[in-house]
Parts: structure tokens; C-alpha cells; sequence
């Protein structure tokens, strides 16, 4: 079993070859490719942590699609002085297929 474990949109994922991962907003085009820094890749029972070794691994990923995630709604309220806000976020994001681990 191969896989990986790379830093992406301010988070780290275990990834192996064929996952679908979604991240924070990467830029690029469906169908296009993009290169996701290593962090650790095992690789059977062999580990390589050694930044020297990982900076030769290259993880290889094809966006699918954009997608926004669910709408969180924030409120805020203080007692006796009538403020309250109200706001709403949602989060952009990519999905990406991995291709390759080499």
C-alpha cells in the first residue's frame, strides 16, 4: 500500500493513487494538473520523512471540479445594548482525483 501524506490548502491529507480529495480553492481549470508537496510517503513498511528524499516525490493530481461547501452562518448578540450581526460564509473548494505518486 502506497501512500502519502501532503500538505494542501493549509491541511495535510492522506492521499494514494485514485482518491478523490477536496480542498481549499486551487487554481486551474477542470481537467487541468497540479503538483501537491509531500509531507511523508510510505511506501509498503518503507517511511521516508527525510526532506532530502521527499523533495524527489512528486504527488500528481487532476481537478475535477469547483464547488462551494455548505453555508455556515455566524451570529453575534450582546444582551441589553440591541447589537446583533448576522453573516454568512461558504467556502470555495476544488476536487481533485490523484493520478500519481512517483
Amino acid at each position: 500500500m502506497v501512500y502519502a501524506i501532503v500538505r494542501a490548502g493549509g491541511r495535510q491529507e492522506k492521499v494514494s493513487v485514485g482518491d478523490f480529495v477536496t480542498l481549499n480553492r486551487v487554481a486551474g481549470g477542470a481537467g487541468s494538473t497540479i503538483e501537491l508537496p509531500v509531507l511523508l510517503l510510505v511506501d509498503g513498511e518503507k517511511v521516508t520523512a527525510a526532506a532530502a528524499d521527499l523533495a524527489k516525490v512528486t504527488v500528481t493530481a487532476e481537478i475535477l471540479n469547483d464547488l462551494r461547501g455548505p453555508k455556515i452562518v455566524i451570529q453575534k448578540f450582546k444582551n441589553k445594548t440591541g447589537y446583533k450581526k448576522r453573516q454568512g460564509h461558504r467556502q470555495e473548494l476544488t476536487k481533485v482525483k490523484i493520478t500519481g505518486i512517483k
